[in-house]
């Protein structure tokens, strides 16, 4: 168990963060030991790893990786819920090259020795600007389709702690966090990380707190190195991500604003496009562009437009609708 030790000036340090960095990590991990992957991406991401494995330097970075240990450079800690990929890309690129040369060196201590080639890399002297090329191509390549709808999930996620933090204090939002965690004694601890108890002072620093799509359904922290202490815990709604959603049932709502506009709208836990949306549903895509449009102008969706996508999310109305409609069935 981790027990983080909290102070007053830590309540007042703590703060929520975005990590596109460490997403893109976990996902890596996750596709490099064959891991599950979330149901609405699984068979695209596979075949576009390995694609990625052939034709670029992503194995290289693949050999830092043994266990949970990595090289904190090539994920470097968030600064804030603004946080981007772009902003993590450039912090990677303007590591010294002795300190991504030190801890290249404390990961391949605790792996497997790389073959002839991965060892050139790494001793090369642009090996921080391959290994940056190697992850954002595979940022684009991987995450990049699905990272708008990815972050409004986590933003979505923030918002809601802030309510519950705002109405219930610091025991009531840790709480809220994972099944795992919890507010104890004025302590913070996660249970589920071995058999000794580590007590981490917080030290009036606070404590960075990370909702993950990828680190679903754990949470884990950070406890050394270079981030700050962090604790990542999955995001609020990411689930329907990882499953075969069961079919909404649409009830009374149905017979107010139609079957299919109701199983959109009780569908709409958290943000999403219009393909998501059709194959969640087994609908066309157009179909459900058209109901989406009608229930826009009712007030009962929004969208925000990131250059060719389009993410839908539930407005005030849609969700108090949705909730009378939950509780009706109840």
């Amino acid at each position: 168990m981790i027990r983080f030790e909290v102070g007053t000036e830590d309540l007042l340090h703590s703060r929520f963060a975005i990590s596109p960095a460490f997403e893109l990590d976990s996902l890596l991990r996750l596709l490099h030991r064959g891991g599950r992957l979330p149901v609405a991406s699984a068979s695209r991401l596979r075949p576009a790893f390995e694609g990625l494995r052939r034709q670029t330097e992503l194995d290289t970075v693949l050999a830092l990786q043994s266990g949970w240990i990595g090289a904190d450079f090539l994920a470097p800690p968030p600064a804030g819920l603004a946080q981007t990929w772009e902003d993590d890309l450039a912090t990677i690129r303007a590591t010294p090259l002795a300190l991504a040369r030190a801890e290249i060196a404390g990961c391949l201590a605790a792996g497997p020795a790389p073959d002839s080639q991965t060892r050139a890399l790494l001793d090369s002297p642009d090996a921080v600007s391959r290994l940056a090329e190697a992850l954002d191509r595979a940022w684009r390549t991987l995450l990049a389709p699905d990272w708008l709808q990815l972050r409004a999930i986590c933003e979505r996620d923030v918002v809601h702690r802030a309510g519950v933090l705002g109405r219930a204090g610091w025991a009531a939002a840790i709480a809220d966090l994972h099944t795992s965690v919890r507010w104890h004694d004025d302590g913070i601890e996660l249970s589920g990380t071995g058999t000794e108890q580590q007590l981490i002072p917080l030290a009036g620093n606070g404590l960075l707190l990370v909702p993950s799509a990828f680190n679903w359904p754990r949470a884990a922290a950070y406890t050394s190195g270079e981030w700050p202490k962090t604790l990542i815990y999955p995001a609020r709604g990411i689930a329907v991500l990882w499953e075969h959603p069961a079919a909404p049932a649409p009830g009374a709502l149905a017979d107010l604003i139609g079957r299919s506009r109701a199983r959109i709208l009780l569908t709409l836990q958290s943000p999403a496009g219009t393909t998501h949306l059709a194959r969640t549903l087994g609908m066309t895509t157009g179909a459900v562009g058209d109901h989406l449009a009608v229930m826009r102008r009712a007030g009962l969706v929004a969208r925000a437009r990131d250059g060719r996508v389009v993410l839908y999310a539930r407005t005030a109305v849609g969700d108090a609708l949705a909730a009378l409609a939950a509780s009706a069935t109840d």
